[in-house]
C-alpha cells in the first residue's frame, strides 16, 4: 500500500520522502480562470483573489480584512486522530487547513496542516462554470503515527467573497444588480454554505464522509447578475440536474391553483366550476382524496375502478384548460399501511437504539434496558396522538413512561399493537425507538433503499395519472443529515416524474432541493381574523427573502371559511390584501376547496371575484414595476377595480373599522377616486339595510362601476339594501364620509 501511494504521487514535483506537504517553489500561485472570472490561489493555499473580467470588479475580501484565516480548502475531523496530533490538541472538532497548493494539468493536488492527507481536486473549466471535484485522498506516511485515521469532512471549496446587495441562503448566491458570485453543487452530495461574516461571506463545498467521501462535487460562478440563470441552466443540462432554471422560466409556474382533499370522478366538476370562477389554472389533489394510506396506496371506496378513475379527473381538469397536479408525502408511511401493521418493514426510521438488559418475555409489560431513555418523549416535535412505540423485531410495543435512573426501563407496556404478533426476546436483543410524526405516520430511514421503493411507486401513479406539477410535503420528515436528505428524498421521487414536472413545491429545503422546488413552498392556513397579519409576518417576508434565490413563494395555503359563531370566516378584503400582496412579488397562491364553505358562504361569489381579478391582472403583466414596488408596502391595503370600461384600476384603501359603530354586520373600506370619496362595503354573513346621514343627491350606488343602482333617500339621509360588494361614490371630503359611516345604521 505504502508503494502505491509513492507511485500515485511520484510526478508531484516537490513531494518529499516522509513528508506530508505538496511543496512549490516560493511565490508561485495557482490561477483557474474561464471568459469572465480569474480565480488566484496562493500557494499557501489562501484565497489572493476572484475577479470577474468583464467589469474588473474584485469579488474577494481583502485578506487584511478577514476575520479568520480559512484556506480555500480544508479537512475536518471530529476529534484529531492522529496520534502525535491528539495527545496536543483537544478531543474537539478540528479543521486543519490547506498549507501547500499545486496545479498538475486540471488536477489540484493539496496538502495540509499537521496531516499526512493528500487531496486530489478535479478542475472542469468552461465558460459557464468552473467545476472542482473531490478525485482522491492519499495517505503519505511519515515519522510517527502511519495509521491511516479517517478524514471527516474536506472542503474542496471556500471563498471568502466580498457581500453585496443580496444574499441568496438557499441557492448559496451573492448578488446585486452587477454582479453574481455563487458557489453551488454539482451533485447532491456536497454539503453547501455561506458562513456569514460582517463584510463578507465564506462560500463553501464540502464532501462529508457520512454522506459521500469521493466524486462529490461543486461549481463556482462569477458572472454579471443578468446572466446567473443562464449560466445555472447550462450547468444543470451538462451534469444531467433537474432543470430548475427551465422551470423558473416557464409561464406555468406563475399559475394558482386549487387544492382538494376530497375529489371523485362525479365531483370534480364542481371544483373545476369553482376554479374557474376564481381565475385558476391548476387543480391540485392531495393523496388521502384517492388512496387508503400513505405508502402502498390502497384505492379510496370513490375510485371503484382505481386508475381509470383517477385518469377521469385529471383529463377533465385538463379538458378544462388546467393543470392537474399531486400533492405527496413521500417520505413515510401511514401507520396502519403495509410498511408498518402487520409486518413492520426493517426499514423503517428508528430515533433510538436500545440494548435489553434482561430476557423479554412475550406477556412482559414492562423492558429492562441497558441505556438510558431519557428524552425519547422528546425526540420529535409531536408523537402520534402523543404515544411512543417501541419496535422490538416484528412486534411494535406502546409503552406509557420510562425511568431516567438505573435500573432503566419502559413501563406500562402494550404489546404487539397495531396488529403485530408479540414475541420473546433474549437478553443483549437491539430494539428501538420508533420515529413517528404528529400524522399517525412513520418515517423511513433514509439510508435504505425504501426511499427509493417509496419513489417507484409515486412516480409511477402520478405519470400514469398525468399529473404535471407537484407537492413534496413530508420533506421536512426526515431525520440527520437534513442538508442531505432533505433533497436527496425529493430527488428519489423527481428522477421518476415522467417527464419531469412543470413546477413543483414543498414542505422543506436544502441547497440542491434549488434545482427541485422551484416555486419554494405553501404555508398552513391561518385563522380569518389573524390572515393579514400572519400574511405580513410569514408570505410577505418569505416572497422576499426567497426572491433573493431567484424563486416565487406560493402564498397559499389559503383556506376558504364560512362565518359561523366563531369567526367572521375569510372576507374579500382578506383575499385583496393576500392577493395583492402576492402580486407584489409576482407569486401565486393556492386556495383550500371546502365544498361546505364554498356553498353556504354568503359572500362567495365576490371572494372568488376578487381572486379572478388578480389573478387576471398578475398573468397578463398589467402591473407596472412602480405599482407592484407600491404593493410591497405590507402597511397599506389596496382593491383591483373593475372600471367603467372594464379595465383593471388599482387604489389604495383603508377600512373603517368603526363603520356604524363597530357593528360586526359590516365592512366598509374608502378611498378617493375621480375627485371623488368612494366606499366599497358589504355584509360579511347575510344581507342587512346601510342608513347613512348624508344627502342622497350627493351619493351614487354602483354594483359594477359605471352601472347605477338608485338611492332612496333625500338630502338628509340615504338608505341602501345590502349584502354582496357594492360601491357608494360620494361628492364629500374624506373626512366627512368616514363621520358618516362611523355614525351609520345597520339593521
Amino acid at each position: 500500500m505504502k508503494n502505491r501511494v509513492l507511485l500515485a504521487f511520484a510526478v508531484v514535483p516537490g513531494l518529499c520522502s516522509g513528508s506530508n506537504l505538496v511543496k512549490e517553489p516560493a511565490g508561485e500561485r495557482t490561477t483557474i480562470e474561464n471568459a469572465e472570472l480569474r480565480l488566484v490561489i496562493g500557494n499557501d493555499g489562501k484565497a489572493v483573489s476572484l475577479l470577474h473580467k468583464p467589469s474588473g470588479q474584485e469579488c474577494l475580501q481583502p485578506d487584511a480584512k478577514r476575520c479568520n484565516n480559512a484556506a480555500v480548502f480544508s479537512i475536518t475531523e471530529y476529534r484529531p486522530y492522529n496520534g502525535e496530533v491528539h495527545l496536543v490538541y483537544p478531543s474537539k472538532t478540528t479543521a486543519f487547513e490547506a498549507n501547500s497548493v499545486h496545479r498538475v494539468g486540471d488536477d489540484l493536488i493539496v496538502g495540509f496542516e499537521r496531516s499526512h492527507w493528500l487531496a486530489t481536486i478535479s478542475l472542469r473549466i468552461t465558460d459557464s462554470y468552473i467545476g472542482f471535484t473531490l478525485k482522491k485522498l492519499d495517505f503519505v506516511e511519515g515519522y510517527g503515527d502511519n495509521t491511516r485515521h479517517p478524514v471527516d469532512e474536506v472542503t474542496f471549496l471556500q471563498l471568502p467573497v466580498r457581500n453585496r446587495k443580496f444574499f441568496g441562503e438557499w441557492l448559496n448566491v451573492i448578488w446585486d444588480e452587477d454582479v453574481a458570485v455563487n458557489v453551488l453543487g454539482t451533485d447532491p452530495y456536497a454539503r453547501i454554505d455561506g458562513v456569514k461574516y460582517n463584510d463578507y461571506t465564506l462560500l463553501q463545498a464540502t464532501a462529508v464522509r457520512e454522506v459521500k467521501a469521493l466524486g462529490v462535487g461543486a461549481a463556482l460562478i462569477t458572472t454579471g447578475k443578468d446572466n446567473l440563470l443562464d449560466r445555472i441552466d447550462r450547468l444543470e443540462r451538462d451534469l444531467g440536474l433537474p432543470l430548475g432554471v427551465k422551470s423558473r422560466r416557464n409561464d406555468a409556474i406563475r399559475h394558482s391553483y386549487l387544492w382538494l382533499q376530497q375529489v371523485s370522478p362525479e365531483s370534480i366538476d364542481e371544483y373545476i366550476a369553482i376554479a374557474k370562477r376564481a381565475g385558476l389554472r391548476g387543480v391540485q389533489i392531495y393523496w388521502p382524496a384517492i388512496f387508503q394510506t400513505l405508502g402502498h396506496y390502497p384505492w379510496r371506496p370513490e375510485f371503484p375502478n382505481g386508475m381509470a378513475d383517477l385518469k377521469t379527473i385529471t383529463r377533465k381538469i385538463a379538458d378544462a384548460g388546467m393543470i392537474p397536479g399531486f400533492h405527496m408525502q413521500h417520505s413515510k408511511a401511514s401507520i396502519t399501511d403495509l410498511y408498518v401493521s402487520p409486518v413492520p418493514d426493517h426499514r423503517l426510521n428508528l430515533l433510538r437504539m436500545f440494548t435489553l438488559a434482561a430476557p423479554l418475555d412475550k406477556e412482559a409489560t414492562t423492558v429492562t434496558v441497558e441505556e438510558n431513555p431519557e428524552g425519547c418523549d422528546l425526540m420529535t416535535a409531536v408523537m402520534w396522538n402523543k404515544k411512543q412505540v417501541l419496535k422490538i423485531g416484528s412486534e411494535l410495543v406502546e409503552y406509557a413512561t420510562y425511568t431516567p435512573n438505573r435500573p432503566y426501563q419502559f413501563t406500562g407496556c402494550k404489546r404487539g399493537i397495531l396488529n403485530t404478533a408479540s414475541s420473546a426476546y433474549p437478553l443483549g436483543h437491539k430494539l428501538g425507538l420508533l420515529d413517528i410524526d404528529g400524522q399517525a405516520k412513520v418515517r423511513f430511514d433514509q439510508r435504505t433503499g425504501i426511499q427509493s421503493e417509496h419513489a417507484e411507486r409515486i412516480g409511477k401513479i402520478s405519470n400514469e395519472a398525468g399529473f404535471r406539477f407537484f407537492s413534496y410535503d413530508g420533506a421536512e420528515d426526515v431525520h440527520a443529515p437534513w442538508w442531505f436528505h432533505v433533497s436527496m428524498s425529493q430527488l428519489e421521487v423527481h428522477k421518476r416524474l415522467v417527464p419531469e414536472p412543470l413546477f413543483s413545491v414543498g414542505a422543506a429545503k436544502s441547497h440542491f432541493g434549488w434545482h427541485i422546488l422551484t416555486s419554494a413552498n405553501e404555508f398552513d392556513t391561518f385563522k380569518p381574523e389573524v390572515v393579514k397579519a400572519a400574511t405580513r409576518k410569514h408570505q410577505v417576508a418569505a416572497a422576499k427573502y426567497l426572491a433573493q434565490d431567484f424563486t416565487r413563494v406560493n402564498f397559499g395555503w389559503l383556506d376558504y371559511v364560512a362565518p359561523n359563531e366563531g369567526t367572521i370566516g375569510m372576507q374579500p378584503d382578506m383575499y385583496e390584501y393576500i392577493c395583492s400582496r402576492a402580486t407584489a412579488w409576482d407569486c401565486p397562491i393556492s386556495l383550500k376547496a371546502n365544498l361546505r364553505a364554498l356553498r353556504t358562504h354568503p359572500r362567495t361569489d365576490d371572494n372568488l371575484e376578487v381572486i379572478r381579478r388578480w389573478e387576471e391582472a398578475r398573468l397578463s403583466r398589467f402591473f407596472s414595476d412602480e405599482q407592484r414596488g407600491a404593493l410591497q408596502e405590507v402597511g397599506q391595503e389596496h382593491i383591483l377595480l373593475i372600471n367603467e370600461t372594464g379595465g383593471f384600476e388599482l387604489q389604495p384603501y383603508d377600512e373603517v373599522p368603526d363603520a356604524a359603530g363597530g357593528s360586526p354586520s359590516i365592512r366598509a373600506f374608502i378611498f378617493n377616486r375621480a375627485g371623488k370619496t368612494h366606499v366599497v362595503f358589504w355584509h360579511p354573513s347575510g344581507e342587512g339595510n346601510l342608513e347613512l346621514n348624508i344627502d342622497a343627491g350627493r351619493t351614487r350606488l354602483f354594483k359594477q362601476l359605471g352601472r347605477e343602482i338608485p338611492v332612496r333617500g333625500n338630502s338628509q339621509r340615504v338608505s341602501v339594501p345590502y349584502g354582496e360588494r357594492q360601491y357608494l361614490e360620494i361628492d364629500r371630503p374624506r373626512e366627512n364620509v368616514v363621520s358618516a359611516l362611523r355614525e351609520a345604521r345597520v339593521f
